[in-house]
């Protein structure tokens, strides 16, 4: 077994593996000085570098060369040194970059929140709140695209999308034909299938699980409810195509949608299929587990959906057993 290397984050230090990268070893320690990633998912191979929102700063490459990198590196591409010293939120370099990342993610993303299937649960909304400005520099017109339905299930909303790469990886990596990439270059670059296909497999619903914005979204769920409304409740089944773990969203009996398990970084545990998905949304189809563990800083525990609901109407147990009393005498009556 490989000796463990020491690597400090933000005055905090850890012994990891060799190879592991800044961003996996500050998942490690966790808390607030993880830095956010829109584009790298440990799940996906080759994900990552693309966003630059995980950029840290390297004061001290390592015990042999303590000289500090020269520019800010994306943590999610940069494996540990032993004796590396990297500042995250310690880091007002790192503060201030990160703005500037935030600025050109938001050029040409809309500002349609209030209408936004993704609300709630999006990690650009979250990122924007943290580290965005309040007016951009940006004066040239918006890209706009038209909304198209890539699948049955699927809709694409390209203006909404940061080209992150992440469902391109998952149809990559889950599926034997890859229907949809990026098509053009530069500023004209954008997702989109190829000329007269459609998403059609049996892990396609996963690109809405992947998206960490409201690009790809659930044609059966649109538009039905906000998930701060809905109730997450953990449930499986025997599955021959996947592992059948999904978590269920409730509003009231009703199943309004179905969706992978998503671990504190957002992504998913186990990719799940569609039948699971998109045809399984009746309860008795499920084995439920319990409430779904919400962070505390997610809207959508706002309700404290891991407590049982209390009863509207407390019951008086003295009323109770006079009814009863009254009820008897009618009846011998």
């Amino acid at each position: 077994m490989s000796e463990k290397v020491k690597v400090t984050i933000d005055g905090i230090t850890i012994d990891v593996d060799p190879g592991t990268s800044i961003l996996n070893a500050a998942r490690q320690i966790g808390g607030d000085i993880v830095p956010p990633a829109m584009c790298y998912y440990s799940k996906l191979e080759g994900s990552g570098g693309k966003c630059r929102t995980c950029l840290v700063k390297v004061s001290k490459g390592s015990e042999k060369d303590p000289r500090p990198m020269p520019k800010l590196v994306a943590s999610c591409r940069t494996g540990v040194m032993d004796g590396m010293e990297v500042q995250n939120i310690t880091s007002p370099e790192v503060i201030e970059a990160r703005k500037g990342v935030v600025e050109i993610l938001l050029i040409n993303h809309p500002l349609d929140c209030p209408v936004c299937d993704q609300a709630g649960e999006c990690h650009l909304q979250d990122l924007s709140y943290e580290h965005g400005v309040a007016n951009t520099r940006y004066e040239f017109e918006r890209r706009t695209f038209e909304r198209i339905d890539i699948g049955d299930k699927i809709q694409l909303h390209m203006t909404r999308c940061i080209l992150c790469y992440r469902c391109v990886y998952v149809a990559d990596q889950l599926t034997d034909g890859r229907q949809h990439g990026i098509l053009g270059r530069g500023d004209a670059s954008e997702i989109s299938t190829y000329i007269e296909k459609a998403i059609d497999n049996d892990f396609s619903g996963n690109v809405i699980d992947v998206c960490p914005v409201g690009a790809l979204t659930d044609r059966t769920f649109r538009f039905k409810n906000r998930v701060w409304f809905t109730k997450p409740v953990d449930a499986h089944r025997d599955c021959p195509t996947c592992k059948g773990k999904v978590t269920l969203w409730y509003k009231g009996e009703e199943v309004l949608r179905v969706t992978g398990r998503k671990d504190q970084f957002g992504e998913v545990e186990d990719f799940i299929c569609n039948t699971c998905r998109f045809e399984t949304k009746n309860t008795s189809d499920w084995v439920i587990e319990g409430p779904r563990q919400i962070a505390h800083t997610s809207v959508i525990s706002a309700n404290h959906y891991e407590m049982l609901p209390l009863p509207v109407i407390k019951q008086n147990q003295a009323l109770i057993e006079a009814n009863k009393i009254e009820f008897d005498r009618a009846s011998k009556i």
